[in-house]
């Protein structure tokens, strides 16, 4: 009901505008629904935690198999649960829409880590394969550096 009132609302302007406008990918006419109130609440739901995850369902009970991968990903290299925030963007359709203009980024899941985008799902898995993922939870501190992964001093010669 509301998307066919708003459909309709729309269709004068789409007549009436210049073909400049009419020829604007829908996703920019869409920006702008974004509330700045909503915006303002992403923002600091991102800030509000080292970890922030936008998925389908629960860590435990993921809703799609991208979300799951995520949060396997996650498991994998032990990112505490204390120190990461899971949405479950099904139960919020505000939150569904308004993160995806948020990061400018069509899909969910969607990762922050400091309050920085990171990507989806398959940002996230490229991430892991090539060791980025590991590298920026140990920079944010999320994970601890493995000892292994600390340089070795050189080996001093024996005196006599």
């Amino acid at each position: 009901m509301f998307r066919a009132a708003f459909r309709s609302s729309l269709s004068p302007l789409a007549r009436t505008a210049p073909a400049t406008f009419r020829s604007t990918p829908s996703s920019l006419l869409f920006r702008r629904l974004l509330s700045d109130d909503a915006r303002n609440r992403i923002q600091k739901a991102v800030e509000a935690s080292p970890l922030v995850l936008f998925m389908k369902g629960t860590p435990a009970i993921p809703q799609c198999g991208f979300s799951r991968a995520v949060i396997q990903v996650l498991d994998m290299h032990e990112v505490p649960r204390e120190k990461m925030q899971t949405y479950n963007i099904l139960e919020d359709q505000e939150l569904r829409n308004g993160i995806k203009e948020f990061s400018d980024w069509p899909t969910i899941p969607q990762l922050y880590v400091n309050a920085e985008f990171v990507g989806g799902c398959d940002i996230v898995l490229g991430m892991h394969q090539s060791g980025e993922l590991e590298k920026l939870l140990q920079e944010s501190n999320l994970i601890p550096k493995h000892p292994d992964a600390e340089p070795s001093s050189p080996s001093q010669p024996a005196s006599s």
